[in-house]
């Protein structure tokens, strides 16, 4: 087993010339990459959507190994509070190595030390997370209104031993102001409702969508994103896919081996059919050559 290499704590003290960050700043191996006081998946859907885009996402513009697809994993984000992190059910990042440093696995992802933040991210909503993942555009109060994540501890500076603590931005916030990311998609699955904002002019706009075919397209990629009615790991529902420039939906690698399966197939079976049509009209060529009173195995 290959193990990454010694990092020593942080931050690591200045150098006249200056170290760079990756010398002076935790990675993704000094952050840890799973918090034990957090709930697991709120529920099974939360497992198999993300697979499903996934697994559906079939980008020309870019090659594979220039795809990072994160699903469920820590995303650090601000370097000054270097323990914070989000954890979006689903994110794109485009124009970096598949790999961490082309090597390794990641088991989270750190915006500063990789140096491009998510183009897309997804967010599933559940049931308590509408004011984290919506903000202000939330439709209702959250049940945990007030009761902000607290971390990052600091000395009281009046010196009276109380401890001063500082909440971390919501997922809104962070993915809006501070990552800045070009498009954000929230899927309620209980009402079956997509919403799309675009970061314009460094706020999220509401995309305007079909009320009865919802889709959104995305330039940059040549690819959309929209609702889909189907059966995916034996569950029919409706699922959020990607759909490509003539508005077919980008079939998954199961399917995709399943669609060369079917074209073998229909190939074997043409190749069959044809060699039975040549083989009848050889025999009806020999019929009429003996009704002609020429033997054709003297031909």
């Amino acid at each position: 087993m290959v193990y990454p290499p010694y990092h020593p704590p942080y931050p690591v003290p200045q150098t006249d010339p200056p170290r760079s960050p990756r010398e002076t700043l935790p990675t993704m191996y000094d952050l840890p990459s799973e918090n034990p006081d957090e709930p697991g998946l709120p529920d099974e859907f939360h497992g198999l959507q993300p697979q499903l885009l996934t697994r559906s996402f079939r980008c020309h513009r870019y090659p594979p190994n220039q795809i990072f697809i994160g699903s469920d994993i820590n995303l650090y984000y601000d370097v000054r509070y270097s323990q914070w992190y989000k954890r979006p059910d689903w994110f794109l990042v485009v124009g970096i190595p598949r790999l961490y440093d082309e090597v390794d696995l990641r088991s989270s992802y750190v915006v500063w030390q990789e140096g491009t933040n998510p183009f897309v991210v997804v967010e599933l909503l559940s049931p308590g997370t509408e004011k984290e993942d919506l903000g202000e555009w939330a439709e209702i109060e959250s049940i945990a209104e007030g009761e902000e994540r607290l971390s990052e501890a600091a000395s009281d500076p009046q010196g009276n031993g109380q401890s001063i603590k500082k909440a971390p931005p919501r997922k809104w916030t962070v993915y809006e102001q501070i990552l800045r990311i070009p498009y954000y998609f929230v899927f309620n699955r209980r009402t079956d409702r997509l919403r799309v904002f675009k970061l314009v002019g460094g706020h999220y706009q509401e995309q305007e969508l079909n009320p009865t075919q919802p889709r959104f397209w995305i330039a940059e990629l040549n690819l959309g994103v929209g609702l889909w009615q189907g059966e995916f790991e034996g569950i029919d529902r409706l699922w959020l896919r990607w759909y490509d420039d003539l508005g077919n939906w980008v079939p998954t690698d199961t399917e995709l081996e399943q669609q060369r399966a079917e074209q073998e197939r229909q190939r074997a079976e043409q190749e069959r059919l044809r060699a039975e049509q040549a083989e009848a009209e050889l025999a009806n060529l020999r019929e009429r050559l003996r009704s002609a009173g020429i033997d054709p195995e003297t031909l």
